[in-house]
């Protein structure tokens, strides 16, 4: 005969505490492997960033080169058809007719100068720009180059860190999952906003010697019987974890030591019994 599959809303206060404990447990174990692999993959997606920008800077620097050379060729272009009309305007100087056109060629030559002399200005600019980029597109790939190294390396860090303890790490999150399974959504998405929003992970902690073991606040005493009657859920009223008492966690706690104390009275009262027959 199959056995009833207990649902989450079915589960007593005390099954689902203990399951969110459980789970909570899990997913430490989660966050302490992803704290062994350190910034590395933060510094693996500042590489990958930085060469991205690098290649895209380069690429843009590399248009603007290409786009100064066509300027530079039209420009040169430019200069020696002027210089074509100096040489015509020239070679007709001596056979006009009247001082006009003597004039107008003598215009058109200096108009014709002046439009090589600023080409002149053109190209040098343009070259003087192409090579400041050029070497800023040196730099850059040299950059990208090393930033790749360093790219390299990283990635092979986090990639043995990964291998390493990933069997573990799939292992656990397919235990989390579980059970996830087991808890109802508004209670898991509370649990799962909690843990958000705390600096170590922690959604559900204990009662530890009358305080909260996350924010280590001080719980009332009517709150700590609330918490080992299991009858419903109760928060810190500081920090807002879910509180569990450790019995329920299954942590065992240190013992008082009381027989210690009676036998430390019963020698005291002996010596006082002594005491006051000697005094007799």
């Amino acid at each position: 005969m199959a056995t009833k599959q207990t649902t989450p809303t079915e589960m007593t206060v005390e099954e689902k505490l203990k399951t969110l404990y459980d789970l909570q447990k899990v997913l430490s174990r989660i966050d302490e492997i992803r704290t062994i692999r350190g910034e590395l993959p933060l510094e693996v997606q500042d590489l990958s960033d930085a060469i991205e920008g690098l290649s895209l800077r380069i690429s843009k620097y590399r248009e603007e080169m290409s786009q100064i050379n066509t300027s530079i060729a039209k420009w040169k272009a430019e200069r020696a058809q002027a210089q074509t009309v100096i040489e015509r305007a020239q070679a007709n100087l001596d056979n006009v007719a009247n001082s006009r056109e003597y004039d107008s060629l003598s215009k058109e030559i200096e108009y014709q100068q002046l439009e090589i002399q600023l080409r002149d200005k053109r190209i040098n600019e343009g070259q003087a720009h192409y090579t400041h980029l050029e070497e800023e597109v040196d730099q850059f790939v040299t950059e990208r180059e090393e930033r790749e190294r360093d790219l390299d390396q990283k990635k092979q860090e986090l990639d043995d860190i990964i291998s390493e303890n990933k069997a573990e790490e799939d292992r656990l999150r397919e235990q989390a999952k579980v059970l996830e399974e087991k808890i109802e959504p508004r209670l898991l998405m509370a649990f799962k906003r909690i843990r958000k929003n705390t600096h170590n992970g922690l959604g559900i902690v204990t009662v530890e010697r009358d305080a909260c073991g996350g924010c280590f606040a001080k719980i009332p005493p009517q709150r700590q019987l609330d918490v080992l009657m299991h009858k419903k859920i109760i928060v810190c009223e500081y920090c807002g974890r879910i509180l569990i008492d450790p019995e329920l966690a299954g942590i065992e706690q240190p013992k008082p030591q009381v027989e210690e104390k009676k036998k430390t009275r019963k020698r005291a009262t002996s010596r006082t019994v002594k005491k006051t027959t000697e005094a007799k």
